[in-house]
């Protein structure tokens, strides 16, 4: 069983910055990608940034430039470095892998930006 548990979302000031982190164990097989995904009230769920196989890295338009996404390498560890953070980029934030057909989601963890 694959467990995914993020942590290091908070309250911060437009123009401020956070570091999201997550960790995955157990076995995944056929590892496709791992990545960040955020969701508020009323819509859904998007995508933040990702890494899948082979390094390959995909953005979600509005946080392309401010936001970085990054892995430990062999450790399924995987960051995010938010920069200049926006009140528009205020949500949950999940953790998301997929391996082979599955997909295993963290809890997620909460990110606030006040104007």
């Amino acid at each position: 069983q694959v467990q995914v548990e993020e942590s290091g979302g908070g309250l911060v000031q437009a123009g401020g910055s956070l570091k999201l982190s997550c960790a995955a164990s157990g076995t995944i097989f056929s590892f496709n990608a791992m990545g960040w995904y955020r969701q508020v009230p009323g819509k859904q769920r998007e995508l933040v940034a990702r890494i899948i196989s082979g390094g390959f890295t995909n953005y979600g338009y509005s946080v392309k430039g401010r936001f970085t996404v990054s892995t430990d390498n062999g450790k399924n560890r995987i960051y995010l470095q938010m920069n200049n953070l926006k009140p528009e980029d205020t949500g949950v934030y999940y953790c998301n892998v997929q391996g082979g057909p599955y997909d295993y989601w963290g809890q997620g963890t909460q990110v606030t930006v006040s104007s």
